[in-house]
């Protein structure tokens, strides 16, 4: 974990023997629209957040390379009813990001990005909530616990768009593919869970 840790900081901070004046600091944060993929069928979006650092470095007026370090709420939701009975789990998965994107600007402060990204896993939880009401009689159960079985390490490919305001002020707009199978239980070549994460955010570069 330490090593990791170390990577991510070497690739957002990495830049900071380059010329001062092409390198920008900054801080974003925003709401994430999470879900899971592969072979899990009928997951809803679980709404999160993400905070934290952005490095900018600009080759020229048009090109640049940006890093960040984030933490990001992902996970999913998950609704069953039937006859007599309903039930919502919510999967939370949250990650320490470390994006690391290619930048691209068009023209007054629009610009476009792609890039991988490494997620360290910090915590997978899950809770749930079942009511069931049969002749009358009512049940209502609620809890939470630990997922298992979920990989400590996530990598993505991600594509936005930006606009940078001249005062520094700046919004954005992300997709992020998780290219990874999360499953790390003994049938997870016949089961596969991926990432899905859309992400609006909202920063200020200083």
């Amino acid at each position: 974990m330490k090593k990791l840790l170390l990577c991510a900081a070497i690739a957002v901070f990495g830049l900071s023997n380059v010329n001062a004046q092409e390198l920008n600091f900054g801080i974003k944060t925003g709401v994430n629209f999470a879900t899971l993929g592969g072979d899990i069928e009928d997951a809803d979006m679980r709404l999160g957040f993400h905070i934290g650092g952005i490095a900018e470095y600009k080759f020229n007026e048009r090109m640049g390379l940006q890093g960040e370090v984030l933490f990001s709420t992902q996970g999913a939701k998950y609704d069953w009813s039937g006859e007599g009975y309903s039930e919502e789990e919510t999967w939370k998965l949250d990650y320490i990001n470390v994006p690391v994107s290619f930048k691209y600007y068009i023209v007054n402060g629009f610009s476009v990005e792609a890039g991988p990204q490494l997620g360290i896993l910090a915590s997978a939880k899950y809770e749930y909530e079942y009511s069931e009401d049969f002749g009358g009689v009512s049940v209502n159960e609620s809890g939470e616990g630990d997922l298992e079985d979920i990989k400590s390490i996530d990598f993505a490919f991600n594509v936005g768009a930006g606009y940078k305001m001249e005062n520094g002020l700046n919004f954005g707009a992300r997709f992020s593919l998780g290219l990874m199978n999360l499953n790390d239980s003994d049938y997870s070549d016949e089961f596969i869970v991926n990432n899905g994460v859309i992400q609006l955010s909202v920063g200020y570069m200083f």
